[in-house]
């Protein structure tokens, strides 16, 4: 859980928490298991350089800065998967058990998507008497959870928030509260010895497991099924061949 010294900064509205979080760890003004959170978010960023926008209280957007001290720059996808079970924990305890992790970190009730993650990463250079190593500065977790949200922009295919799912308004500023503090207990257990129990629970809660799905691969569609993702990230798939593609390589169609 995060210390008693952690912050937990509030904002009315920002553009991009992921920016203001950026700029605070920069200025060194953050560290390791502050959160921002905004009720209102502007220009949020989402994967494929897509945007996620938020109204006032209705959904969750938050940041936080995470230092992957234990962690080799190699092993990145360990620290994402860690952060999608952390979303994983927090959203099934108000949804239940229908539940899942869409590779990479997306948050699926049933077939459709309650929230995403967006990891920004600081790489820089340790210099040591000898040595110039390639260090792992610090992250930052932009997290989007719909919350309170009932009408959606029409474009938006496959979405769903908690209040649809269970009938009740939240309080959005708690929730994300408790989802810092389970992020930061899920990235506070990672090190080496932790990372195939990591990959086993992920691998349990990924969507469409085992299911015939299709996908998309530069302008070629084709079935395949899901079976696992690998601790290096890449998604293994199986049918007349064994395949493992890396993020960004193929795109699902739902």
């Amino acid at each position: 859980m995060p210390s008693a010294g952690n912050k937990f900064i509030i904002l009315d509205s920002v553009d991009s928490t992921n920016n203001y979080a950026m700029a605070q760890a920069h200025a060194a003004l953050a560290t390791h298991g502050d959160a921002i959170f905004a009720y209102r978010q502007t220009g949020g960023k989402g994967q494929r350089g897509k945007t996620w926008l938020t109204g006032n209280g209705e959904n969750i957007a938050i940041s936080i800065i995470i230092e992957p001290n234990q962690l080799q720059v190699a092993e990145q996808f360990c620290l994402s998967a860690a952060v999608a079970l952390g979303c994983h924990d927090f959203f099934s305890s108000y949804a239940g058990e229908e539940t899942f992790i869409k590779w990479p970190n997306d948050i699926y009730w049933r077939d459709r998507k309650a929230g995403g993650v967006l990891i920004e990463n600081v790489i820089g250079k340790h210099k040591q008497v000898n040595n110039n190593e390639t260090s792992w500065k610090y992250a930052i977790i932009g997290i989007g959870i719909n919350i309170n949200q009932a009408i959606f922009d029409p474009g938006l295919k496959n979405v769903v928030s908690l209040k649809q799912i269970t009938g009740k308004y939240f309080e959005v500023a708690d929730l994300a509260k408790e989802l810092h503090q389970k992020i930061i207990k899920r990235t506070n257990a990672l090190n080496t010895g932790y990372f195939d129990q990591l990959m086993e629970e992920y691998n349990a809660l990924l969507f469409k497991k085992d299911c015939a799905v299709k996908l998309r691969k530069g302008n070629i569609e084709f079935d395949t099924v899901i079976k696992s993702v690998t601790k290096n990230g890449q998604l293994y798939t199986v049918d007349r061949i064994d395949n493992f593609f890396d993020f960004g390589e193929v795109e699902w169609i739902i």
